[in-house]
C-alpha cells in the first residue's frame, strides 16, 4: 500500500512539474513524436512493399531448353523429372511445357519474323520447359534458384538451361539494404529521443535544485526524489507516442490518393495500410521507454553529481 501511496505521489508531482511549463513540455513532446513518427513510417511502407514485391510481374523463370532430336513423348515424359527436382530443392515453382510449334508461332506474333523463319525452311526452334518460380527473394533463395537450375542442366534430354537471376540479386539487396538503412535510422532517432528526454530532465532538475537539497535535509531519498521526473519523462515519451500516431495516420491519409495514383499507373493496385493495434501499442510502449530511459539516465547523473 504504501509503495503505491509513493508513486500516485510521484504521478501527481510529476503532473505538477509539468503543469509548470506547458509549452516547453509540449514543444518537447513534439521534437520526440517527429523523431517517432519517421521511423514508424518507413516500418509501414516496407511491411507494404514486402508484398508487392512479389505482385510484380518479375517473377524468375528458368527456361529449359530440350535437345533437338528428342522425341516428343520423351520431351513431355522430362516434366515428372522437372517437378521431382524442384521439390527435392524446396522451390516453389508452377512448370509449363512450350511445343515448338507453339514457340515458333509466338515468336512470329511478337517479331514478326514470319519471312526470315520461312527463309529457313523448317522449325529451328527447340520443345522447351519454363519453370516459373514464387515466393520470397531472399540470397538464400538465389543460391536454391541457382542449385536448381544446375540440377536441370544435367537431365537427360535438356540441352540448354537458362537462368538470369540478376534482378533476383538486384531486388534481394535493395530490399537488404532498405531493412539495414531502416533500422540504423530508427536506432540513431531512438538515440535523439533519448538526449531530447535527457536535457528537457536535466533542465527540470536544476530547476528545482533547491527544492531537491531541502528535500535530502529533510531525509528524502535519492528514490524519492527521483520518481517524479521518472514519470515526467514516461508521461513526456507517451505524449510524444501519441503525436506520432497522429503524424503518421495523418501523412498515409494524404498520401494515400497519390500513391493510389502512381500504383495505377503501373497497372497495379498499392495503398499505404494503416498500422494495426499492435503496431499502435509498440509505437506508444516504444515512446514510454524511451522517455523512461532518458529520465532514468539523466536523474541517475544529476543525482550522482549532487546537481
Amino acid at each position: 500500500m504504501k509503495w503505491l501511496i509513493a508513486h500516485w505521489r510521484a504521478v501527481f508531482d510529476a503532473s505538477f512539474k509539468i503543469k509548470l511549463a506547458p509549452l516547453s513540455f509540449i514543444f518537447n513532446a513534439i521534437v520526440v513524436a517527429l523523431a517517432l513518427a519517421l521511423p514508424m513510417s518507413g516500418w509501414i511502407v516496407l511491411q507494404d512493399l514486402q508484398p508487392l514485391s512479389n505482385q510484380v510481374s518479375v517473377d524468375p523463370e528458368i527456361s529449359i531448353y530440350l535437345s533437338m532430336d528428342l522425341p516428343r513423348d520423351k520431351a513431355e515424359s522430362l516434366a515428372a523429372d522437372f517437378k521431382r527436382l524442384t521439390n527435392q530443392h524446396h522451390v516453389t515453382a508452377s512448370l509449363t511445357f512450350i511445343p515448338r510449334e507453339s514457340a515458333l508461332e509466338n515468336l512470329n506474333k511478337q517479331a514478326d519474323l514470319t519471312d526470315v523463319v520461312s527463309s529457313l525452311g523448317s522449325n529451328p526452334l527447340p520443345d522447351a520447359y519454363v519453370v516459373k518460380l514464387t515466393g520470397s527473394t531472399s540470397g538464400a533463395r538465389v543460391k536454391q534458384v541457382q542449385d536448381l537450375a544446375s540440377s536441370l542442366e544435367k537431365v537427360e534430354g535438356v540441352h540448354t538451361v537458362q537462368l538470369d537471376t540478376l534482378w533476383l540479386k538486384r531486388l534481394a539487396a535493395v530490399f537488404t539494404l532498405a531493412s539495414s538503412l531502416f533500422w540504423f535510422v530508427a536506432a540513431t532517432l531512438c538515440c535523439v529521443v533519448v538526449a531530447v528526454v535527457f536535457n528537457t530532465i536535466r533542465l527540470q532538475l536544476l530547476t528545482h535544485a533547491d527544492e531537491i537539497n531541502v528535500s535530502r535535509l529533510l531525509g528524502a531519498t535519492d528514490a524519492f526524489i527521483a520518481r517524479p521526473f521518472y514519470y515526467t519523462g514516461a508521461f513526456l515519451g507517451l505524449l510524444a507516442g501519441l503525436l506520432s500516431l497522429a503524424i503518421v495516420l495523418t501523412s498515409i491519409q494524404l498520401l494515400n490518393q497519390p500513391v493510389a495514383a502512381l500504383a495505377q499507373s503501373y497497372g497495379t493496385v498499392f495503398q499505404l495500410s494503416w498500422p494495426n493495434l499492435g503496431t499502435v501499442l509498440f509505437l506508444l510502449l516504444l515512446g514510454v521507454l524511451l522517455g523512461f530511459l532518458g529520465a532514468s539516465l539523466s536523474v541517475w547523473r544529476s543525482l550522482r553529481r549532487s546537481l
